[in-house]
């Protein structure tokens, strides 16, 4: 199955700003959970988790597959299947995206709501899976990477 980032908005049936109880009924749309109103595991390794603040959903996050039955493309890029850095090179030519300045195997594009996470960084080891390539995707609503100072501006701003 594919699953599309479309950012701000979500993936599949997962909106951002959907309601906790709209938000665990579809990820069970998507397949069976042991953790209700948490995570998902689909029969690929996908994991699939929510996060929601004051009964409302704020971000998403999934986890790299153990195949590739589940795919999770942005702009017809697949996340998952190739390396970091090529993910991040066809994801620059849609938008900006930075390292993350805590922790450079990672990367943020701060336009789309977007956050890519690998615990470490090992572009030229192929055979070192869990540095090559991308270990999760993060999905979130306007706002969700804002400092203290940024969410007071930006509270200023809707004012």
């Amino acid at each position: 199955m594919d699953f599309g980032l479309a950012p701000p908005d979500g993936v599949g049936p997962l909106r951002i700003g959907m309601t906790r109880h709209a938000a665990n009924t579809a990820l069970d749309s998507i397949s069976e959970s042991d953790r209700p109103g948490q995570h998902i595991f689909r029969p690929s390794g996908l994991m699939i988790s929510i996060h929601c603040v004051r009964d409302m959903l704020e971000a998403i996050e999934l986890g790299r597959p153990s195949s590739q039955t589940d795919r999770v493309l942005f702009q017809g890029v697949d996340v998952f299947a190739l390396p970091a850095r090529e993910v991040v090179r066809r994801v620059g030519e849609f938008t900006s995206i930075e390292e993350d300045p805590d922790d450079d195997a990672s990367y943020i594009a701060p336009d789309l709501l977007l956050s890519f996470w690998r615990p470490f960084e090992a572009d030229n080891e192929p055979e070192e899976e869990q540095g090559y390539y991308l270990s999760s995707v993060l999905l979130a609503r306007p706002g969700y990477y804002d400092t203290p100072a940024q969410a007071a501006e930006r509270l200023q701003q809707s004012s």
